[in-house]
This record gives C-alpha cells, structure tokens and sequence, in this order.
C-alpha cells in the first residue's frame, strides 16, 4: 500500500544505524534494500584515539618513588656506618638516624635552617659541584664535651668559640669521610671546605635551583637534633644515573646524527672574556677615584691575563689587535 502524502515515512533499523554513524563522523555500512539480504559488510574498525596531556615543566627532573628508596638505601647505609664509628670515637651512645629524603627547592631549604646551626660547604669530587652541610646546634655542646674529655652534658645554646668550631669541623670531616666511604659506588668523594655565615649561605648555588635534601636524626644522651645535607641537581642526576645504571642501556647514536649534532653545537655562542685574576682594592682607593687618575692594581706587571670560557680559565692571553677587532694572543694552557 502506498504510504499517503503528508505522512512521515518511518525508518528501518539499518537506516536508523546509518544516520547514529554519521553523527559520530564514522562512515555508514552499505545497507541492503531487501530484508533477506546476506550480512552487512564488516565495519571498518575506528582508529585509536590520541590522549593528550599538558606537560609540567616545574616536575621536569623529579625524582621517582624508585629512585628515592635507592638513594635512601644508600643513606641508610651511611647512617649505620657513620653511627658505629663515632659511638666508638667518642665513647657514647651516638646514633644517626635518616628521617626522610625529598626533593625541594634551594630557598626552601635555607627558610628552614635555623638562626643558631652550624652551616658548612662541602665540595664534591670529581663534579667539582658544591652541596650545603647544615647540624642543629643542640647536639654540638654534648660532642665538644666528649671530645675535651667531660661526660658529653648539654650546654647552653649559643654561638661557637673558635677553639669550639674547630672542633666540630674535625667532626664534620669524619662526617664527610664517612659519606664518600657510602658513596663510593656512585664514584663521589666528599671534602668539607668551611664554615658559611647565613649571609653567604644563598650565594653557594642558585635560590630557585631544585636540590636533594636528605635529613638525618642526630642523638646523643643529652640532646638530639636535625643535619640535613643539600645537593645540587647536577649532582642528584649523577647520582641517579650511576645508582639506576642508565649508562648501560644508552645506545651510541649513529655517526650521521653525532655528526649534525656537533654541527648545531657548534653554532652556540658561550661567554668569554679576558680578565686579570681576581683581587682585593682598598675602598679608599675606590673613593679617591676621580677621571684620568690611575688605579694601581697589587699584581705584578709579569702577571698575564686569563681567557674564561663560561668563567673557567683556559689559557693565558694577551689582548692584540685584530684587523677591525680586538683579539687575545693565547699563551699558556691553564691547568684543570
């Protein structure tokens, strides 16, 4: 019977399907005109669909929960070793304990030293990279008793003599020992250097710089207290890399990219400069400057200038004169 007009046509369930699939941007079966029709052709299968997440910069480096109970393991380690032997140096129960190991920012670390500590700098070979050493001062009184033969009682909160100081740098070098010792699998040495003022503290690496910070629990009988050691991320990365054993599944790329590789690197431009060494001038002879006059320098007429590439010295130079330019006539190659 025809369909009469004015009347809505209804839809069959393939055509109905057919409309669904291209709503959805998927391209429609071909649908056959008869109900007996053999089977609908197979569908196409829909390509996968890209995820796509914002990418964080501030979490560029961080440090994963694997990675972070491999560092800790190796501080537990150096906690037991550093806990033996100074327990037997100074004749009393000492223990050092590691509390936690994160990852935070250079200022952050610095708000939470304490106004009256013992801050310290601490070189590290062969990285030649700067880590900060900072103990609470509760524990010191107890250890400098020790060491001058009392029975290692709390003493009041205050700032170190010189005799005082220099007997707690001969513990923070055993402190230091004992670390490399921990450390060696990781090929790092460390070598306490000296002691820093607060106002010197934020001048030793980068405020914003992302540092590992490792906290230790420092106990005697009478007192306990906090020493935290901040490393650079130069040298968190080192670690990583030695401890996680990346170095063996790095494959060598092949010569052609090496190649456009040290083509584009050769393109970039780092500082120079050529410089006398540093030195000290009296602020008066500062003040007393006036145009034409001539500031005497304490270096000798023989001392050469230094070419610095990105502030390390390579060679000595003399300034010349090249065509339109200035130039240096290189000299000595500096030792590293």
């Amino acid at each position: 019977m025809a369909d009469k007009p004015g009347k809505d046509k209804p839809l069959k369930q393939d055509e109905i399907d057919a409309l669904f699939q291209a709503a959805q941007g998927t391209p429609p079966a071909s649908v056959s005109g008869s109900a007996n029709a053999s089977a609908p052709a197979a569908e196409a299968p829909a390509a996968p669909k890209r995820r796509v997440q914002p990418y964080n910069f501030a979490r560029a480096g961080q440090i994963s929960n694997d990675q972070m109970r491999a560092i800790s393991l190796l501080n537990d380690i150096f906690a037991r070793n550093l806990t033996h032997y100074l327990s037997v140096w100074l004749r009393s129960p000492f223990q050092v304990t590691l509390v936690s190991a994160e990852q935070i920012p250079f200022n952050e670390f610095i708000a939470r030293i304490p106004d009256l500590s013992y801050v310290c700098s601490v070189r590290l070979e062969p990285l030649r990279a700067i880590s900060v050493l900072m103990m609470e001062m509760t524990p010191a009184p107890p250890i400098i008793d020790l060491l001058l033969g009392g029975q290692g009682a709390a003493g009041q909160m205050r700032e170190l003599t010189d005799i005082e100081e220099a007997i707690l740098a001969s513990v923070i070098e055993i402190i230091c020992r004992e670390m490399s010792a921990a450390w060696e699998p990781v090929g790092l040495s460390f070598h306490y250097e000296q002691r820093q003022m607060q106002t010197q503290i934020a001048h030793l690496m980068p405020v914003s710089e992302k540092t590992l910070c490792l906290n230790f629990e420092v106990k005697l009988e009478a007192a306990a207290g906090l020493m935290n050691i901040a490393f650079p991320a130069v040298v968190s990365n080192t670690i990583l890399h030695r401890m996680v054993g990346d170095w063996t599944r790095q494959r060598s790329h092949n010569p052609e990219i090496r190649a456009r590789l040290r083509h584009s690197l050769g393109k970039a431009r780092i500082g120079a400069a050529l410089q006398l060494p540093a030195f000290r001038v009296p602020t008066r002879q500062i003040e007393g400057l006036e145009a034409a006059s001539t500031l005497r320098f304490p270096l000798s007429a023989t001392v050469r200038p230094q070419m610095r590439v990105s502030g390390v010295p390579l060679f000595e130079a003399m300034p010349v004169r090249y065509g339109e330019h200035r130039g240096a006539q290189l000299g000595q190659r500096k030792a590293p």
